[in-house]
């Protein structure tokens, strides 16, 4: 038990930001936009984390998080009407938007691996660039509240639990375990969601 109590005293930082993953990741499935404050505190903390663990690119994303998720908090609220919790419906990709994100994907991954691997000390060069780039895109999906995001959700969240296990980021490696079940639940509750709203 003192092991367990000196472990989370040493480590209650990143703990702390794990705890506030699986918060957000609640209210994400519920589509309550009160995710976006929970992803806010989050990103702040993961900063850190990620700087401190040289997951540069994950550090570098948190950035683009905090934007966005600033603009997914107004998004989402403004298809309120008469103050009531109605907020803005959940859509699909088309074929052609798939396209363009799978492409996204991909130049984003080179530009980053690049960066990566010839300006900074990173061990996880491919890793970070790959589960980083997937996350530009599927944040941008998750804020304009289509459907497929968590299809990206599951990637990212899966890879990510192996490599922060490699680096010893137990905290986050088990929020991003439970991060990738949440995903698979979170794409059938939207896609329910769907279906009644297109009724």
């Amino acid at each position: 038990m003192e092991l367990i109590i000196g472990w989370l005293q040493q480590n209650w930082f990143e703990t702390t930001a794990a705890a506030l993953g699986l918060i957000g990741i609640y209210l994400q499935i519920k589509q309550n936009p009160w995710y976006w404050f929970t992803a806010i505190l989050m990103v702040l903390m993961y900063i850190v984390v990620f700087y401190q663990s040289k997951f540069y690119a994950d550090m570098s994303f948190q950035f683009y998080y905090l934007a966005i998720s600033i603009y997914g908090w107004l998004f989402w609220l403004s298809g309120k009407e008469n103050n009531t919790e109605k907020t803005v419906n959940t859509s699909r990709l088309t074929i052609k938007s798939w396209v363009l994100s799978l492409l996204a994907s991909f130049i984003l991954f080179i530009i980053i691996y690049n960066i990566l691997g010839k300006y900074t000390d990173s061990d996880v060069v491919a890793g970070d660039a790959f589960t980083t780039a997937l996350s530009f895109v599927a944040t941008l999906l998750l804020a304009r509240k289509i459907l497929e995001n968590w299809l990206f959700w599951i990637v990212v969240d899966l890879v990510s639990t192996g490599l922060y296990i490699y680096k010893g980021l137990y905290p986050t490696a088990i929020l991003f375990f439970v991060l990738t079940v949440l995903a698979f639940v979170g794409y059938y509750q939207w896609k329910r969601t769907l279906i009644n709203e297109n009724e």
